[in-house]
């Protein structure tokens, strides 16, 4: 259950607690502490389990610092925590994995920073320093513009393997969950589901657009976007099949240059035909995800469309999702061999549920939201974590090396609990 945030209890919230495992980590912290101007009894045993017991029945200190070392899922233990503090807390966690994917994981999750062990003073001094600079910085400059945009295109690598779904069910994640503006463009004009699994009409935006390209501009983009909600907009079609579109593809990407000035976020749903005709369209987006399943065919094309991209569009980061993976082991090709064909792991894989996919379309909400809270949807939230932080990603992790280590920067999420409404509850596990 989350902790109600009570707005009488901020004047009595502590500047600095710590929570370690181990007296050589208290023994580190302490006297920087003190250099701080804290109290070096605040820093407390028993790491992030003793945090989490304590949050729950009191306030949330301004600078809260937990060891994960006795963790053994920091990132779901981190949402355990989520659960507890209460906003503002500016949180900076340590522990002994040395992985940059945990790290930036970690940072895309809320907290402000994650230092290596054993820790070192100077290393300390840096992040509580930066932790101070972070609460003292007045709201308002926390603006959009401070973080890179984010533009990830969606391919089906065959017809039906969930592409759309988890375009829409991304961009939905990005806009209500990461607090981020988002457009989703539906490049399929004939038979887009975008506006459809988001229980919005299409319009004539995108048609419009196609035939005159020379209209798109921002108040063109303003006026034909339909609102999903006050983060999210979509631009989908249903032209008439007896219409076929004719364009050379500037259209499409005079859209995605005036939606990159105007939304945080751009999801791409792209039909692997429009890739082969329009191979610019992929010029200036940073992630790919291609969808796939575990079939004979889907592998032979998954290898063609990845050799493709790694030609045409090198400067892209490549996720592979393998959608609707039966957990009965009733599939053609097992993930091992599966993997083997195409000489890479997949990045996500997601479970087979009927039922969800029934319910979200009788709801009239995209995937992600119907299931939130889900196993089946956990592995969407990891992968949108993971597009979250593109133009974040760090060298390595601060302490970590020899040469001066890189700061976290602030919050990308606004404040630390923005996604922990989303993650899979131990309640309902219990249940």
């Amino acid at each position: 259950m989350n902790a109600p945030f009570n707005s009488g209890r901020v004047g009595q919230r502590e500047p600095f607690v710590a929570y370690v495992c181990d007296e050589t980590t208290a023994e580190a912290i302490r006297p920087v502490a003190v250099e701080m101007g804290w109290a070096p009894e605040k820093v407390n045993k028993g790491g992030l389990r003793n945090a989490v017991q304590s949050l729950s029945v009191s306030a949330s200190p301004m600078i809260l610092f937990v060891d994960l070392s006795e963790s053994g899922d920091p990132l779901n233990d981190i949402n355990a925590l989520a659960e507890v503090c209460e906003p503002g807390t500016v949180v900076i966690a340590a522990g002994q994995v040395n992985d940059v994917r945990l790290y930036r994981d970690l940072v895309v999750s809320g907290i402000q920073d994650y230092l290596l062990k054993p820790l070192n003073p100077d290393v300390l001094r840096e992040a509580f320093t930066h932790a101070q600079i972070t609460l003292n910085t007045p709201k308002a400059s926390d603006t959009s513009t401070e973080r890179p945009h984010c533009a990830t295109a969606f391919i089906g690598a065959r017809g039906g393997v969930g592409a759309s779904t988890m375009a829409t069910s991304i961009a939905w994640m990005l806009s209500e969950k990461g607090k981020r503006t988002t457009a989703l463009l539906d490049l399929d004009v004939h038979f887009g589901t975008g506006a459809l699994a988001l229980d919005l009409e299409p319009g004539r935006g995108l048609t419009d657009a196609i035939e005159n390209p020379s209209r798109i501009d921002g108040l063109f983009i303003e006026r034909a976007m339909v609102k999903s909600s006050e983060t999210l907009s979509v631009l989908s079609a249903e032209a008439p099949i007896n219409s076929p579109l004719v364009t050379d593809g500037s259209a499409f990407y005079q859209l995605q240059e005036e939606m990159r000035a105007a939304f945080e976020c751009t999801v791409v749903d792209l039909p692997r035909n429009m890739l082969v005709q329009h191979p610019h369209l992929i010029a200036d987006i940073q992630a790919a995800v291609v969808v796939t399943e575990l079939t004979l065919a889907a592998a032979r094309d998954t290898i063609r469309i990845l050799s493709w991209l790694k030609s045409n569009a090198p400067q892209t980061q490549v996720f592979v999702v393998a959608n609707r993976v039966h957990a009965s082991g009733a599939i053609e090709i097992n993930r091992k061999d599966f993997e083997g064909s195409i000489e890479r792991k997949i990045d996500v894989l997601i479970p087979f549920d009927a039922k969800l996919a029934a319910q979200s379309a009788k709801l009239g909400k995209p995937f992600a939201d119907a299931g939130k809270g889900t196993k089946t949807v956990a592995p969407m939230v990891e992968l949108a974590n993971r597009l979250m932080a593109l133009g974040y990603e760090p060298d390595t992790i601060p302490g970590a090396a020899k040469k001066k280590p890189t700061n976290a920067g602030t919050s990308l999420m606004g404040k630390f609990a923005d996604l922990k409404s989303f993650m899979p509850k131990r309640a309902a596990k219990a249940k």
